[in-house]
């Protein structure tokens, strides 16, 4: 198992500002967790912690950002991007800031803290505010290719990391172009469109669909907004189905956003794998995935369905 995807958060942060960025980071009392600690530590001045207050922490990396920085913020997925989700609106979007909101502890994977913690709302949340840009990557080497990504394009970002540990499925050196999906595996009969630490799920499904004589194309669709259409449109075109696979609600996330493209553009059966419409509960990551359906097997059986 590689790093946590929250793990390329402070390290990368520290690189931008020793590459000359003007990078400062906004934290609400949980630096540790996120991992801007590490930049806090290397340069004191450039991580302001505002204590236990979301809403503040957003307009604060608000107001930074119109002095010409580029403002982060952490916090968990649930706080960061819920809590304050009418400043991430009207502060941040309705102005186009150069703020980049990229919490930790998204998903079932959070595990033991339960419900009240395992945010699966935020990429509904997010994508559907004008100017925010949403990033979902799948390993640690896309989170620091994201945030990079991110720092070096002016306007709103969100970029979803998590707290557990999940395979490397990109190449060292990984560099994001934004709005664009990535083929991590081609195949003729069935499209699997991942995001997060669903693709490496996606490519273990795509092993096990090949011992049933199915072929599997895998894609990485780390940019949600924008989306790539045409990566996308080609592969359905070859395949003629699709299952989409994301670590979040069914309603309003990577499912949805594939379904709304293909249905005005090229219609295809489709199968969803995500949360349906519940919280979440306790446990570890790897029984909470098996318990939510989000594992392998049943990423299999979505797309056997399919046939």
């Amino acid at each position: 198992m590689g790093k946590a995807t929250r793990a390329a958060y402070g390290e990368t942060l520290v690189e931008l500002v020793e590459e000359g960025m003007n990078i400062v980071a906004v934290e609400a009392d949980l630096s540790g967790s996120t991992t801007t600690a590490k930049l806090g530590a290397a340069y004191p001045e450039r991580l302001i912690n505002v204590g236990i207050a979301e809403q503040n922490m957003t307009c604060v990396a608000a107001g930074l950002s119109a002095t010409g920085r580029v403002a982060f913020t952490g916090s968990f997925a649930v706080f960061g991007a819920g809590r304050a989700y009418e400043q991430i609106r009207n502060t941040v979007c309705y102005n186009n800031f150069d703020v980049k909101i990229a919490p930790t502890h998204s998903g079932v994977t959070v595990g033991p803290d339960g419900g009240s913690h395992q945010m699966l709302e935020d990429i509904a949340l997010m994508r559907v505010l004008p100017n925010m840009r949403v990033l979902v990557p799948a390993d640690y080497r896309s989170a620091k290719a994201a945030i990079r990504l991110a720092a070096k394009t002016p306007g709103p970002f969100y970029i979803r990391l998590g707290r557990a540990g999940v395979q490397d499925v990109h190449e060292e050196g990984f560099e994001l172009e934004l709005g664009r999906a990535y083929v991590l595996r081609e195949g003729t009969d069935v499209t699997i469109a991942a995001c997060g630490i669903e693709v490496a799920g996606a490519l273990e499904a795509a092993v096990l669909l090949e011992e049933k004589g199915i072929s599997a194309e895998v894609l990485d669709m780390v940019s949600i907004k924008p989306l790539d259409v045409d990566t996308l449109v080609e592969s359905v075109l070859k395949t003629g189905r699709i299952v989409t696979c994301e670590e979040h609600s069914v309603l309003g996330g990577l499912g949805s956003a594939i379904s709304e493209v293909l249905s005005e553009v090229a219609p295809t059966p489709t199968r969803r794998i995500g949360v349906a419409d519940r919280f979440g509960t306790s446990g570890t990551p790897e029984e909470l995935i098996e318990y939510f359906g989000l594992d392998a097997g049943s990423i299999v059986q979505a797309a056997l369905e399919l046939f």
